[in-house]
């Protein structure tokens, strides 16, 4: 009975986790283009971003290795992220970048391996299948960023705003969901051949998420339940 009770809190944690995860996506999402403009914009983005880098650790943290991993790719990550903003000078954004592409990337896997693992299609699965496909664009996100950084005019932009434009913020963000959705609008162009690499490799990733993840749940669903 203790153990049927440990397990039933283990569970509601995580599927309280996975739905955290997904409604923390969604306001990163809806108020990344609103927000980065206005004053304190950053901070404000900063804020979204370390709810979702904790709400992910919440997510997959199903076991103590798995949470100390978590914990150990966090604690660089949001801090790099905080004294970033508030001392450029000190900390350039590379750094941050590559401690959240590793956090975000180890939660993706662990995401995958609970959908893959499932023995039923219900909320829970299907709020870590559309986590872990958000998430794969934030992982492109930041290594777009990143590329700009090491090599600036890795990018070209084919719109006139008026002001200089960056793989920045916002920028990276749009181009990453834009190209994992392989909609591919144009009006930012991977000039390097680091940047192609990684626009090509986010596309094909894209389409196989989605046909190996839409064939594992129809074959979930439709498997026959034992009585």
């Amino acid at each position: 009975m203790k153990g049927v009770e440990k397990s039933s809190r283990v569970m509601g944690l995580r599927r309280f986790s996975m739905v955290q995860l997904l409604i923390a996506l969604a306001l990163l999402f809806f108020f990344f283009p609103f927000v980065e403009e206005i004053k304190d914009g950053d901070i404000i983005v900063s804020l979204l971003l370390s709810l979702v880098l904790l709400s992910a650790i919440l997510a997959v943290a199903s076991r103590g290795r798995t949470l100390t991993v978590a914990l150990l790719l966090a604690i660089p990550a949001v801090a790099a992220r905080w004294l970033n903003h508030f001392q450029p000078h000190l900390l350039p954004p590379a750094i941050f970048l590559v401690a959240g592409i590793g956090l975000v990337a180890f939660v993706v896997v662990n995401l995958l391996r609970f959908v893959l693992r499932a023995s039923s299609v219900d909320g829970e699965v299907l709020c870590a299948s559309i986590s872990a496909y958000l998430m794969l664009g934030l992982i492109w996100t930041m290594a777009y960023w990143l590329v700009e950084q090491l090599t600036p005019g890795a990018f070209a932009f084919n719109t006139t705003t008026g002001t200089k434009e960056t793989m920045e913020g916002f920028n990276a963000f749009y181009f990453s969901f834009v190209t994992l959705s392989t909609v591919g609008y144009g009006d930012i162009t991977p000039v390097s051949k680091v940047a192609r690499m990684l626009a090509a490799t986010e596309a094909m990733t894209g389409l196989l998420y989605v046909a190996v993840l839409i064939a594992r749940l129809v074959g979930l669903y439709s498997t026959p339940k034992p009585p």
